[in-house]
């Protein structure tokens, strides 16, 4: 059972594609959004939601303050359950919104239902645990493009196993943080 840990939505119980998604565990999930709240990142920011799945990680940030947040997923199974997943914790000071798409291409196009200038300042990345290593590096290239805010700060969940990603220079890198199998890499963009 995913649900959502704390903030206005709290307790709801979210839907959960019926393959191919491996939802960030509530115990990771309440660790990570402790770091942001203490860092002042999640109340009244923008937030992009790669690789969505159920909209855990995106929709635990709206149900906590966040004024916007794009899930971004290009299961089609995915899209009916991150649109009944926004209904149950919609909020109306929070602007959500679905796009069935291709990380890569929602950030090379600009993605439907987004303005190309929208900047983020959080971005969750949480892609399947054998996502090729080099995609990762270009995705978060392609972010460091003029898709952050100054300050942002950009997440990524990986496989325990997996080394840390490749981070664009300049970014700061805080120690991993390890749940269960995820593993959690935050990076502070400056």
């Amino acid at each position: 059972m995913t649900r959502i840990v704390a903030g206005r939505a709290r307790g709801r119980r979210l839907r959960v594609p019926p393959r191919g998604t491996r939802p960030t565990s509530d115990r990771a999930r309440e660790a990570l959004f402790s770091i942001l709240e203490n860092a002042g990142v999640v109340d009244g920011c923008a937030v992009l939601d790669l690789f969505a799945g159920s909209g855990a990680l995106g929709l635990e940030a709206a149900s906590r303050g966040a004024t916007r947040v794009v899930l971004v997923d290009m299961a089609r199974s995915a899209i009916p359950i991150l649109r009944h997943n926004r209904e149950l914790v919609g909020d109306p000071t929070a602007v959500i919104d679905v796009v069935h798409n291709r990380a890569e291409k929602y950030l090379a196009t600009g993605g439907e239902n987004t303005d190309r200038g929208e900047k983020f300042d959080l971005v969750l990345i949480d892609p399947p645990y054998d996502y090729d290593d080099g995609a990762l590096t270009r995705l978060l290239n392609e972010l460091a493009n003029g898709w952050l805010h100054k300050d942002a700060v950009v997440v990524v969940e990986r496989g325990g196993k997996s080394p840390q990603p490749i981070w664009p220079e300049g970014w700061q890198v805080r120690k991993p943080r390890k749940y269960g199998e995820a593993r959690l890499w935050l990076a502070d963009v400056r």
